[in-house]
C-alpha cells in the first residue's frame, strides 16, 4: 500500500498549470502598456482639464473687464488717471517727486560756494588741460 501511495503522488507543476501560468504571463504583458497609455492618457485629460478651467477664468475676468469699459464713468476715470485728461475749467495738477541728489564730492562743494565766473574759467581750464 505504501507503494501506490508514492506513485499515485503528482508531480507539483502538471502541464495544464504551466500552460495557465504562461497564459497568464502573456496577459499580463499584453496588458501592461495599453494600461500605461491609458494611465498616461488620463494624466493628459486632467492637464487640459485644469488648463481650461484657467483659461476660462481668464475669459471671465476679460469679459468683466470689457463690461467696465463700457460704463462712460469708468472710462472717464481712467483717461483722467492714466492720460491726465481734464474738463473744460478743470485746473489739472501733477506732482513730480523730484530725483534723489546724489552725494557731493568736496570739489563739487568748493565750486558751489564759488562765484559762477570762476566756476566756468576753471571748468575751461580742466578743458584745455584734460587728465590721462
Amino acid at each position: 500500500m505504501a507503494n501506490q501511495q508514492q506513485v499515485r503522488r503528482r508531480p507539483r507543476l502538471t502541464g495544464r498549470a504551466a500552460v495557465l501560468a504562461l497564459v497568464v504571463c502573456a496577459l499580463v504583458a499584453a496588458l501592461a502598456y495599453p494600461m500605461r497609455q491609458f494611465i498616461a492618457q488620463r494624466s493628459q485629460i486632467d492637464q487640459q482639464r485644469a488648463a481650461q478651467q484657467q483659461a476660462q477664468q481668464q475669459v471671465d475676468e476679460l469679459r468683466r473687464e470689457k463690461a467696465r469699459w463700457q460704463d462712460p464713468a469708468f472710462v472717464e476715470a481712467q483717461a483722467r488717471q492714466r492720460l491726465h485728461f481734464a474738463f473744460p475749467g478743470d485746473t489739472p495738477f501733477s506732482a513730480v517727486n523730484p530725483s534723489p541728489t546724489p552725494t557731493t564730492s568736496p570739489t563739487a562743494q568748493q565750486q558751489a560756494s564759488q562765484p559762477w565766473y570762476q566756476s566756468l574759467l576753471g571748468s575751461l581750464d580742466a578743458a584745455d588741460h584734460p587728465a590721462h
